[in-house]
């Protein structure tokens, strides 16, 4: 990943990453919070490791988006208690595909509303929506989940509006990181969907929250 310092350019966008100070939003009547940074490390026998992004959303109600890999269990769990907050308190858990790193730990959260990648659902039952047909799913006036396809088939993304920095999206690995200029195309179920999807997302954010590093702001010239 490209330093703190560094800036990459784009369409007439800036991402200008942020530090590992900068990972909490407030805002009113939603807060966003990364509790944990992604990554994604190559190694040298061919293999990579991986780990994605876990989010918490606060306001009238609580949202997990991504839930990190089976391995992240405690960790998910101190960081939730760290906050005064156990598994029952979330209301909503997103999980913005279907990849083990990213869905891990839903079985904490069985009384949460779950949407995942374009499934919406409450226990068994499933809800009806049209996040398949390009439209939001929308959790509070504030905050709506919106499909960002391209890496997987179903991916989505968590916008939030209202928080200090403007609008936060929650973007899963809709981007990898802010450095990720090429190397998004070689985890791609779709390039060509998944170009469409970052370029909205980065005319309509004003800071993005990747699947696999640090938030980035977003500059348009």
């Amino acid at each position: 990943m490209m330093g703190t310092d560094s800036k990459v350019v784009s369409d007439q966008v800036q991402r200008v990453p942020l530090s590992e100070s900068q990972l909490d939003f407030p805002g009113h009547p939603f807060s966003v919070s990364v509790l944990k940074a992604g990554y994604c490390l190559p190694q040298t026998n061919g293999t990579f490791r991986a780990d994605g992004t876990i989010t918490l959303i606060t306001g009238p109600k609580t949202i997990l988006v991504d839930t990190g890999g089976p391995w992240d269990r405690d960790f998910l769990l101190m960081s939730l208690k760290e906050r005064g907050l156990e598994p029952g308190d979330v209301n909503v858990v997103v999980g913005t595909h279907g990849h083990s790193d990213h869905i891990g730990n839903l079985g904490l959260f069985q009384a949460a509303l779950m949407i995942v990648g374009y499934d919406v659902s409450e226990g068994d039952r499933y809800r009806p929506n049209e996040l398949a047909d390009g439209h939001g799913y929308v959790i509070d006036e504030q905050v709506c989940v919106v499909p960002s396809p391209g890496h997987t088939g179903q991916d989505v993304s968590v916008q939030v509006k209202g928080t200090s920095a403007g609008t936060v999206l929650v973007a899963g690995d809709l981007f990898e990181c802010c450095s990720d200029e090429d190397s998004w195309r070689d985890l791609s179920m779709n390039t060509a969907v998944q170009e469409v999807s970052r370029r909205e997302a980065l005319h309509t954010a004003d800071v993005i929250i990747p699947g696999h590093g640090l938030p980035f702001r977003v500059l348009r010239n």
